[in-house]
């Protein structure tokens, strides 16, 4: 036989095993009886609410056993012949002559007294040498020769042209020159030929004959 049970949820006996031969809940005094009714009778006042102490989330441990399985994803090769490159502007290059290997000839002036004058190299000035210290002297030194006063520091200028393939003259004188008894405009370049007549000055005290060879 079930034991009796006090029915009154607000009791403190609520549920627990009374003495059968009890009638009523020695703490309430509701009758009881053998059945805890299924639909008891709502109290006159809720238990109070007894608060769960929250527990902090549960956080996953790997196993030590456990490896990561990570895979690198295989990248396209890159087409660097469309990568962007800034543009440049085009700067032309001017053409530069190259001679050929051979040298130059030699040009040599010969004064009207027998004397020779040679240059040294492919290009140089023509003149008397300075007086005044720490000035080269002229490539072709006239300095010595009757009349040298007309003949200018810096009288003329020769280079070999390899374009021209000739020796070129420009007047750079105060006193001019002539050329087969024609003035030379200075300033322009004039060809040297082989056998031609050159006088510095319009007195006719000065002259040379061109050699090239």
């Amino acid at each position: 036989m079930p034991a009796n049970r006090c029915p009154n949820p607000s009791c403190e006996y609520f549920n627990r095993a009374l003495p059968n031969n009890a009638k009523v809940c020695p703490w309430c005094s509701t009758p009881v009886g053998n059945v805890v009714s299924s639909t008891p009778q709502p109290p006159s006042q809720a238990p109070p609410i007894q608060q769960q102490p929250s527990q902090p989330p549960v956080q996953y441990q790997r196993p030590p056993t456990e490896q990561p399985n990570y895979q690198v994803p295989q990248q396209a090769p890159v087409d660097y012949s469309t990568v962007y490159q800034p543009r440049v502007s085009y700067q032309p290059t001017p053409p530069v002559y190259t001679p050929p290997s051979q040298r130059a000839p030699a040009l040599k002036l010969i004064h009207s007294t027998g004397r020779e004058f040679h240059l040294v190299g492919e290009g140089g000035y023509i003149g008397r040498r300075s007086q005044s210290p720490g000035i080269a002297p002229p490539e072709i030194d006239l300095t010595g020769i009757p009349s040298e006063g007309i003949v200018s520091r810096r009288h003329a200028r020769v280079d070999w042209d390899w374009s021209q393939n000739s020796y070129m003259i420009v007047d750079m004188s105060t006193n001019g020159i002539y050329l087969n008894n024609n003035s030379l405009t200075p300033g322009m370049q004039y060809r040297l030929l082989n056998g031609d007549s050159l006088r510095f000055g319009q007195d006719n005290l000065v002259n040379f004959t061109v050699y090239i060879g």
